[in-house]
């Protein structure tokens, strides 16, 4: 049934695992893999202390090795278990939007991704990467706690 299944991660233990269950998943089924991350645009203003301390150019080059170091574990699982894996990092202030298109771009049919679990004022001042993908989603989105 599923052919492609995206895996988002931000680098945190909890999308780790749920990297690991989705190419677990996709193993199972015979599917394909596409590790994806989204890196935050350089702004001039912002509270990020990476970005004040450093010039664009050294902000890209190190947020570029730090995604590339975030996709290195899905490649690395992926291998292991023998599933097919693509990777892709893309450049996005709203993560869950750079999912979605990742998702229709690569003809993605699951989506399985962590979920912190943020509830009560937090979740709702912080809002959920997740649940934005969970509510504009076109495609099923298996979410790993």
């Amino acid at each position: 049934m599923f052919k492609q299944i995206l895996l988002p991660t931000d680098g945190s233990a909890l999308s780790e695992r749920a990297v690991l269950a989705g190419v677990s998943f996709a193993k199972d089924v015979g599917a394909q893999v596409v590790g994806f991350t989204a890196l935050p645009d350089y702004r001039t203003f912002t509270a990020d202390a990476e970005m004040l301390a450093t010039t664009e150019d050294e902000y890209l080059a190190t947020s570029e090795a730090r995604g590339a170091n975030i996709l290195a574990v899905v490649e690395s699982a992926a291998r292991s278990a023998g599933v097919p894996c693509a990777s892709l990092i893309t450049r996005s202030n709203q993560p869950f939007e750079a999912i979605l298109q990742a998702a229709r771009e690569r003809g993605c049919d699951l989506i399985v991704m962590a979920s912190h679990g943020r509830h009560g004022i937090t979740g709702m001042l912080l809002g959920s990467e997740t649940q934005k993908v969970l509510v504009h989603s076109a495609i099923p989105v298996l979410v790993y706690r």
